[in-house]
């Protein structure tokens, strides 16, 4: 009776003990899996850090570039003018490639400073040359200092939505530019030749500018020669 008994209770410390190690491993495995799933965001988080900090790296290092006059021009994406550009007629716009490519020396697909400057001189009305670079910054969409097509079109958007300055030299280069005026009809012609009196009287003035400063170095240079030709008078006066 008394090893039954004895029998029955280690069967049962067993039991209990087994019971015991099942609980134990499946904690350790929980532990373990909690474990490496924290491990997993853990690198996740890690990975979009670094990507978000390559991003930004590439951005800032593309700006100090920019800055510094040292960035490459990217390649702008293939636009097409007379979806992009509906206030204008495919009759305009193909004018306005015909004098893009009349002023692209170059022939490179762009318009550089001095062959801005050569257009600007050919309309009549010339800009300095801190001018210039301004016209091409007010459109210069990619930093690259010279204009596109498509930058070249900003300039007529822009004259025509009234967003360029009265004084501003794209304006002038706007309202000078030669236009099929029957596509636009009677009021679009007068508006045309009303805008373009108004430029070349822009235009005059400038060039008279340029004319009162020109006669004032004459009128300096003759008076230096003057004033030289009573020196060596006197100075001969006195050696004598």
């Amino acid at each position: 009776m008394a090893s039954e008994e004895l029998a029955q209770k280690l069967q049962r410390r067993l039991q209990l003990e087994e019971s015991g190690a099942a609980v134990e491993d499946e904690a350790a495995v929980g532990t373990a899996g909690r474990g490496e799933e924290a491990s997993g965001d853990e690198a996740e988080r890690s990975c979009l850090t670094a990507s978000a900090g390559a991003e930004l790296s590439a951005k800032l290092c593309r700006r100090q570039d920019i800055n510094e006059g040292a960035a490459q021009p990217r390649r702008a994406a293939v636009f097409n003018p007379y979806t992009e550009f509906k206030e204008f007629s495919r009759r305009q716009i193909k004018d306005m490639e015909r004098m893009f490519r009349l002023y692209d020396s170059g022939r490179d697909g762009y318009i550089d400073l001095m062959e801005l400057k050569l257009m600007m001189e050919k309309l009549g009305a010339p800009q300095t040359h801190l001018g210039l670079k301004n016209m091409i910054k007010e459109v210069d969409e990619d930093f690259d200092g010279k204009l596109s097509f498509r930058e070249f079109l900003l300039i007529f958007h822009k004259a025509a939505a009234g967003e360029l300055e009265e004084d501003s030299g794209l304006l002038t280069l706007a309202k000078l530019s030669e236009i099929d005026v029957s596509i636009e009809g009677v009021k679009g012609a007068k508006n045309f030749f009303e805008a373009k009196v108004q430029a070349l009287s822009s235009a005059s003035k400038f060039e008279a500018e340029i004319k009162a400063e020109q006669d004032e170095r004459k009128r300096e240079e003759e008076e230096r020669k003057h004033r030289r030709a009573a020196f060596r008078e006197l100075k001969s006066a006195f050696t004598q």
